[in-house]
């Protein structure tokens, strides 16, 4: 099928936009090369090795495949020498991680489902794979993770997640079936992006006065 012969390179793609965003974030701390690498592999495998582990899938998919970890080094390295010269690397940052979490999330769902997952799971599966290397990458660098903001994040890799697994189920081809759940996925993170929409917070509400008795 066409997916399957497109899987591997959106894999690539997908491990290349989040180690972006991971070297992106040591760039922020001043980290040296070897840092940047460091950031970079651990945002684009951490979510894929927890996914993988959860599944019992061993070894976990970048050992059997040292082509991702390459990818991703010399992502790390590009990173370093270019970044000087992106004039706003927090929003570079984001729009990064909204690519690479709209591709992850859907990804991580489709090997869920082909592992023999159940839908829901599949679609928790699809958003750890989606999250998890960048909550990470920001303990690592002392930021205050992504999914901790008041950011539609979570919210929109579990929708786009959940709208490749309902297609699927539904027998919708695999290949519209993916593209509709990234491209929702990325929808719903752009527009937070740009709008600054986000989830309503908790308003803590004053606490009573009991008169003296």
């Amino acid at each position: 099928m066409l997916l399957d012969a497109w899987l591997r390179w959106l894999d690539l793609a997908a491990i290349a936009v989040f180690a972006a965003s991971g070297a992106l974030v040591a760039s922020r701390k001043q980290m040296d090369v070897v840092g940047f690498v460091l950031v970079a592999v651990v945002t684009g495998f951490g979510g894929g090795t927890l996914r993988d582990l959860l599944l019992g899938r061993t070894p976990v998919f970048w050992l059997r495949s040292p082509e991702l970890v390459g990818v991703a080094v010399v992502v790390a390295v590009l990173v370093f020498f270019i970044v000087p010269r992106v004039e706003s690397r927090f929003r570079a940052l984001l729009w990064a991680d909204a690519v690479g979490l709209s591709l992850y999330a859907v990804l991580g769902a489709e090997i869920a489902l082909l592992a023999g997952a159940h839908a829901w799971a599949a679609v928790v599966l699809g958003v750890v794979t989606a999250t998890f290397g960048g909550i990470i990458r920001d303990v690592i660098c002392n930021e205050v993770p992504l999914i901790l903001r008041r950011e539609i994040y979570v919210t929109a890799a579990a929708v786009g997640a959940t709208v490749f697994v309902i297609l699927r189920l539904e027998g919708i081809w695999r290949e519209p079936a993916f593209l509709a759940g990234s491209l929702v996925c990325f929808a719903i993170r752009a527009t937070s992006l740009r709008t600054g929409w986000s989830l309503p917070a908790y308003r803590p509400r004053p606490g009573r006065d009991y008169p003296d008795r």
